[in-house]
């Protein structure tokens, strides 16, 4: 099998490269592929040199499987063109993520919404997939009514630009300026671009990719957004209300042993988790789990991952895995 990674020389695009030789996924030929500017480049994959493809010589090379990390509107423009070779597209970008046909999928929640007929397939949202994790084990045993989500998510959530900025600014180097204000020494509350209901395109993702994955539009969800100044690992304070009452034991029993949560929860020795710790981790992390006093049947809880990882790369990585082992490919 043929798999191709478009974007491969991103930062995103990089990651998925490294997964999927940790990972030692079955593919007999990876194509990277970049826009015209890195074709000719070469990189090294599993101690081989493989060089840098334009995307017309990468449909037609059919691969089985595209990932796609280069932008919405190069998903937009190629993606259909891959599918119409019979590729399976992974797409990474939100071009796609709410198209009714389209499955958004985290494989650990909802893999089994994948069927033989899906050639496109999305990617949630880096934010979307460590707060979806985490909250579909306690949807499925305690029914959610409400969610309050307040994002801390580094610079590297908006690629090699926002990574520049925060080092040029660190080091007062002039530079390109991707975001509205300094981000070193700095937070931005403020994810994407505002929409008219004065919400910011990154918390409408939040707040409709979460539905969607939880096949539940009756969720009531609101989200704040903001940039802070790291260089990876993406955070959320979170307020979840339940439709039934809970022990926090058994709370922590369902976080403890459902796939792809790490429960890292020990106020005695400090033990939460942080940033600086999940970098390079696959899991997504919970901590400072407990019962909110002002209102029944309500939880806090803090949520850290990261975002290069499992927030884009692994999961886009696993969806391919899953579409093999179910002979999709």
């Amino acid at each position: 099998m043929k798999l191709a990674v478009v974007g491969s020389t991103g930062l995103v695009g990089n990651e998925i490269l490294r997964v999927l030789e940790e990972r030692n996924f079955p593919a007999g030929e990876i194509i990277p592929v970049a826009s015209p500017l890195s074709c000719g480049k070469k990189i090294i994959y599993n101690g081989m040199t493989i060089e840098v493809v334009n995307i017309e010589a990468a449909i037609q090379a059919k691969p089985g499987i595209a990932i796609f990390s280069a932008g919405a509107s190069v998903s937009l423009r190629y993606a259909p063109e891959f599918v119409r070779y019979g590729t399976k597209v992974i797409d990474n970008s939100s071009a796609w993520r709410m198209e009714k046909n389209v499955p958004l999928v985290i494989p650990e929640v909802n893999g089994k919404v994948l069927t033989m007929n899906n050639s496109l397939i999305a990617n949630p949202n880096c934010s979307t997939i460590q707060l979806a994790i985490v909250l579909a084990p306690l949807h499925l045993k305690y029914g959610i009514k409400r969610i309050v989500v307040s994002t801390y998510q580094s610079v590297t959530g908006s690629g090699m630009r926002g990574v520049n900025q925060l080092t040029n600014e660190r080091n007062g180097v002039p530079g390109e300026k991707i975001y509205p204000h300094p981000i070193d020494m700095n937070v931005i509350p403020q994810g994407g671009e505002f929409c008219s209901n004065g919400y910011t395109t990154e918390e409408m993702k939040l707040i409709n990719e979460t539905k969607k994955i939880l096949d539940d539009y009756n969720l009531q969800i609101t989200a704040t957004v903001v940039r802070v100044p790291l260089t990876g690992g993406h955070s959320e304070s979170v307020n979840v209300e339940l439709c039934h009452e809970f022990e926090m034991t058994d709370i922590m029993e369902l976080i403890r042993n459902s796939p792809g949560l790490v429960l890292q929860d020990d106020i005695n020795k400090n033990m939460y988790p942080m940033p600086l710790f999940v970098r390079g981790k696959d899991d997504v992390f919970t901590g400072r789990i407990r019962r909110d006093d002002s209102q029944a049947n309500t939880l806090n809880l803090w949520i850290v991952a990261d975002n290069l990882r499992k927030g884009a790369a692994t999961n886009a990585v696993q969806i391919a895995e899953l579409l093999a082992e179910k002979g999709f490919v």
